[in-house]
């Protein structure tokens, strides 16, 4: 019975950087930054079955620690700690357009998987709507996904904050990522990414960025610096990503997607903006200096946040949370077998 099963453990590697270890990741001499030696490792941790509403992966740092993939992963590969919060350091500008990226969907999946910014340490889940989890249909010809889909850490599109460019407020999840590069990548891991361009969705009245990213030990990504490389080397991509978004809510029975600027992609410098102003609305979630909501803002790193939290703490989290789920499961297995299924 699937109750016997739960809580199901698996664990797997991914391989960020964070605050500390980058600060030691040796100068370069040259101009941009080529393949990236990992200097310490994040681990998940699955809790529950696939593909179903229990499953949850949970995320650790290198000392096995649980930790928040929405608040305590820095934001920037390459920072120091003030407060807490990464800052920016003066480096070149291929250096500063590195970010940490957490992989939420592998290109060609087709399950809508998430941070759950809701929850206790916003493992990652699948999205559950009237009480079924959600899966994104094929859009013609593509299976899936067309991108590795992820988000940026410690990034927040503020609900009440109206954006000026598209005037519409954000959708309030951390900002989306589309990950161009070669490799399928796995649900979990955290790889560096650099910063091509955005598309601004207009989803229900609100905006939804999507930013256009390549990993950074992609084969191809010294070829990529701005979102006019993705047209000259990857033609026709745009274009699929334009159509992808404007029409995978149709078979739900829901009309095309819109955008702002009519679907232009805007280049690295306006995605770089759009970045910088959603991890300042993070701050302000983090700080508690803006009405979050239901978001649930508990971290184990940003010392100065009222939300903080200590290990011992965030262990017990994540249990409460899985007895939580088990609970939910064992109900349901008495009803079939009082059913007699």
């Amino acid at each position: 019975m699937r109750a016997l099963l739960l809580p199901l453990l698996r664990t797997s590697w991914a391989w960020p950087v964070g605050a500390a270890a980058a600060a030691r990741l040796p100068r370069r001499a040259s101009a941009g930054p080529g393949p990236r030696r990992t200097m310490t490792l994040y681990r998940t941790e699955e809790r529950g079955q696939p593909h179903s509403p229990d499953y949850r992966l949970f995320f650790k740092n290198v000392a096995g620690h649980y930790i928040s993939p929405f608040h305590d992963i820095p934001l920037k590969v390459d920072s120091e700690e003030e407060n807490g919060i990464p800052t920016k350091r003066a480096r070149n500008d291929e250096y500063e357009n590195v970010f940490n990226m957490v992989v939420e969907v592998p290109r060609w999946t087709n399950a809508k998987m998430e941070i759950a910014t809701k929850e206790p340490l916003n493992p990652i889940k699948q999205d559950v709507k009237d009480g079924k989890l959600r899966y994104v249909a094929n859009i013609f010809p593509h299976k899936g996904y067309i991108w590795n889909y992820g988000a940026l850490p410690q990034t927040w599109e503020d609900p009440h904050r109206k954006d000026k460019s598209t005037d519409c407020c954000g959708d309030n999840d951390p900002i989306d990522v589309c990950e161009i590069g070669s490799k399928v990548l796995s649900r979990g891991e955290v790889v560096h990414v650099k910063i091509l361009g955005v598309l601004a969705l207009i989803d229900q009245g609100e905006t939804d960025w999507k930013l256009i990213a390549i990993n950074v030990n992609d084969p191809e990504a010294s070829k990529f610096h701005d979102i006019e490389d993705v047209k000259k080397y990857k033609p026709g991509y745009l274009e699929a990503t334009l159509n992808w978004f404007r029409f995978y809510k149709i078979p739900e029975g829901k009309p095309e997607n819109q955008f702002a600027f009519n679907g232009e992609f805007k280049n690295k410098a306006f995605a770089l903006e759009i970045v910088k102003s959603t991890h300042e609305c993070w701050k302000a979630l983090l700080m508690d200096k803006c009405d979050g909501g239901a978001i649930n803002c508990t971290n184990v790193q940003v010392c100065d946040s009222p939300f903080h939290c200590s290990q011992e703490e965030a262990r017990s989290l994540v249990e409460s949370v899985s007895f939580s789920l088990n609970k939910g499961s064992n109900e349901e297995d008495q009803v079939w077998h009082f059913l007699g299924q």
